[in-house]
Formats: C-alpha cells, sequence, structure tokens
C-alpha cells in the first residue's frame, strides 16, 4: 500500500514536470548575451538555501554541487530528487519617452538527479542538471518597419559521478559529464513595406566537462559537526559549431544563407571554476553553510559574429552564498519534523555590456515537508532576486521564483531474511 502511494505522487509529480518541461525556463533581455545566465547545480533544497552545497553533505539529498559528497549515502539507500521552477519576471528600463515596464512568467524542469551505493564507502549519482539558459523577447520601432528579438535555448549536463571514502571524515569525488544544447538568438527586421529578413545566430555546443571535489568533517561535542568542500571544474576549449543564418521572406526559393560558421574548438571556451564552502551542524537541529565560487571568465574565448551589437565582453565571476536549515526535532510531531531553510546570495556575473558589468543578489526561503510514512520529503522554496548592469542599470529585472521539488529515500538495496 505505502509503494502504491508512493508511486502515485511520483507520477502526479512527473505529470507536472512534463507538462512545465514544454516552456521555456528563462525570460530576460540579458540571458542573449555570451552562453546566457549561468546556473549552478543546485536542487530545491540548496535553492531554498542561497545556492549553497559545496560543504554539504547526507546521507539523505543529493549534492550535485560537489562529487565528494556521494560517499555519504548509506549502504541500503537510494535516492531520487526531481524539481521544477515557476520564475515571475517584472523588469524597467528607463528610455527617452519615459519608463518601459514589462511582466514575464517562466518555468519547467530544473533537474533530475539519482544517488546510489557502490559498496559500504562508495557512492554514485547521475542526473540532469542546468548549465546556462537563453530567453526573451522583445521590439523596438525602426525606420520604416519593426525589429523584433528573441532568444531560446539552454545548455545541460548529463553527468556521472562517483565518490569514496579513503578515511574517516575525508571523501573524495570527481565527476564526468556530457554538456550540450543549443542557444539561438534571432533578430527580426519586417518593414511596412511588407518584406521580412531573419538573422538567426545559433550556437550548438556537443562536449565533455569535468568536475572534482574533496570534503573533510571533523566531529565536535555531541553530534555537532563541521565540514569545509572545494571543488575544481578544469576549464577548456568547447566543441561543437556555430553559425549565423540569413533568411529573406521575398527569396522565392526559401533557402537560408549562411553568412557565417565556424566552429567552437579555439574560439569558444570555459574558466576554471573554483568552488569553496563551510558547514556547521549543530544538535542534529541546525544547518548553517557559507560558500564562495570563482571563475576567471576574463581569460575565456568567446568570437562571436561579425555586427553584433551592443559591445559585450566577459569578467571574472564571483558568487558569495550562504544559507541555514533549521528542523525542531526531527522525531517529533508533523510540524517538528518540517526543514525550515533560508538563504541569500550575491554575484557579480561574468557579462559586461556597453562597460557596464552584471549584477545579482537575492533572498531564498523555504520548507521541507516530510511525506508520513515515508522517508520522502516535499521540498518548496521561494526566492526574489534583483538583477541589472553596474554603473549604468540598463534593465533593472526582478524575479520572484517558485521551486517545487521531490526528495525520494527509499532502502531498495535491503536483503531479504529467510527463517
Amino acid at each position: 500500500m505505502k509503494t502504491n502511494k508512493l508511486i502515485a505522487l511520483i507520477a502526479l509529480l512527473a505529470s507536472a514536470v512534463f507538462g512545465a518541461a514544454a516552456q521555456n525556463g528563462t525570460v530576460s533581455p540579458y540571458s542573449g548575451y555570451g552562453y546566457g545566465l549561468l546556473r549552478d547545480a543546485a536542487t530545491s533544497i540548496q535553492r531554498s538555501m542561497g545556492g549553497v552545497g559545496y560543504a554539504m553533505n547526507s546521507g539523505r539529498q543529493i549534492n550535485a554541487m560537489n562529487p565528494a559528497s556521494y560517499a555519504a549515502i548509506d549502504s541500503l539507500t537510494f535516492l531520487f530528487d526531481m524539481g521544477v521552477n515557476l520564475d515571475l519576471l517584472w523588469n524597467s528600463e528607463k528610455q527617452s519617452s519615459g519608463t518601459v515596464s514589462d511582466r514575464n512568467t517562466s518555468g519547467g524542469l530544473d533537474y533530475v538527479t539519482m544517488q546510489f551505493p557502490l559498496g559500504r564507502y562508495m557512492g554514485g549519482s547521475v542526473g540532469l542538471v542546468p548549465f546556462s539558459s537563453v530567453g526573451y523577447s522583445f521590439g523596438t520601432s525602426i525606420n520604416n518597419g519593426f525589429d523584433s528579438r528573441q532568444g531560446s535555448g539552454n545548455l545541460s549536463e548529463l553527468y556521472l559521478g562517483v565518490s569514496g571514502r579513503p578515511f574517516k571524515g575525508f571523501t573524495v569525488g570527481a565527476q564526468i559529464s556530457y554538456l550540450f544544447g543549443n542557444l539561438v538568438n534571432d533578430t527580426y527586421a519586417m518593414l511596412t513595406s511588407g518584406g521580412t529578413s531573419l538573422f538567426e545566430n545559433q550556437l550548438n555546443v556537443r562536449d565533455y566537462r569535468l568536475n572534482f571535489g574533496v570534503q573533510y568533517s571533523h566531529a565536535l561535542r555531541g553530534v555537532d559537526r563541521l565540514t569545509v568542500g572545494l571543488t575544481y571544474a578544469p576549464g577548456k576549449d568547447l566543441r561543437g559549431n556555430a553559425k549565423k543564418i540569413y533568411y529573406d521572406s521575398s527569396d522565392e526559393s526559401n533557402e537560408p544563407e549562411v553568412a557565417e560558421e565556424h566552429n567552437l574548438k579555439g574560439n569558444y571556451s570555459l574558466p576554471d571554476t573554483w568552488g569553496a564552502g563551510i558547514n556547521y551542524e549543530w544538535n542534529r537541529k541546525l544547518m548553517v553553510e557559507v560558500d564562495y565560487t570563482f571563475q576567471p571568465w576574463s581569460k575565456a574565448k568567446y568570437l562571436g559574429f561579425l555586427g553584433d551589437s551592443p559591445e559585450q565582453s566577459f569578467r571574472d565571476r564571483q558568487k558569495l552564498a550562504a544559507g541555514l536549515q533549521y528542523v525542531p526535532n526531527f522525531r517529533g510531531g508533523y510540524f517538528s519534523r518540517v526543514n525550515y531553510r533560508l538563504g541569500a546570495h550575491f554575484a557579480n556575473d561574468y557579462l559586461v555590456i556597453n562597460k557596464n558589468g552584471l549584477r545579482d543578489y537575492g533572498v531564498t526561503a523555504g520548507f521541507g515537508f516530510p511525506v508520513p510514512q515515508f522517508k520522502t520529503t516535499i521540498n518548496l522554496g521561494f526566492a526574489w532576486e534583483r538583477r541589472q548592469a553596474h554603473p549604468n542599470p540598463l534593465i533593472k529585472e526582478n524575479y520572484f521564483t517558485i521551486t517545487l521539488g521531490i526528495n525520494v529515500n527509499e532502502m531498495w538495496f535491503r536483503q531479504s531474511k529467510i527463517y
């Protein structure tokens, strides 16, 4: 009976996932530059805590931010975690005619991950997590017509990671992922005379990526614990291709013209990524973590296309995040077992647009609701985020994000006894 209820619960959430996955997960004009808006591989639990995770490890949840965490799983346990999100966006921009405001919504599948034991001191994980996304649509008037710009697409990572514990308190992990996806930026020129031209920029990525991590946990008095974590993903040239395609509605052949094309290798790259965190757990009730991320994007290569505007470049990305989780009594009544979460983050992003660096910051909150008679948890998170350029703010964006996740924790590897 319990199994049937669990299957029904997963099926219900899966229906919501596939319905939401048809939508684009980003609505921001800033996503039209570079590789789009970067997405850290945080679960719904971690997003509710400001996006921390480098020093987090638990046998009850999956942490794809640091592969060293996979060894924390119990040798009899199987974990499954899946999340969807809904974004509500309000943006404003000062123009010569006054301030122009707009509202949009977006949503979709955020991630799917699984974790499993590989022995008493080893664990593994597979999953699909986001890397970056593009999504926007806006238009302006031009001489004798109208100019419309649209963008869509995602870069995702399908990963496989393993972790081991060589000695007490210390774990080390490695992860390889297949980085894939298509980023498309379209510019339509619609003339009052009736003609329409389309310039389409395509970035198609098919490559691999590595990530390494270590964690060390030190027991303090009682059940208190202090953990430090470090991750490193080496930078690399990307593989794939980039195309600029021109379409002209007046061309009777209706054949697109490839105006520019080049390989990504040698022209586009990703920088090194360093992540460090410190986590403190007190009395099985309170967990606090602070994380720092550094990526030297100023050294990355990005060729782009001839005639691209406005001026864009990259700078080093730095992100500081902090979060906490509080459980009043994990053996008490229902609301005493609910997980209460808070967090915040601040980031100097990698994009520089017309000599203005992009910034984003936000606060988060969330709850982890235990499913009665199961070790499964339903995670509901909320976040408010502000994104704008500096010193000239250009477009000011305010996001309110709702994240829903399910974390299934089941004893799948217990052997039956015969009496």
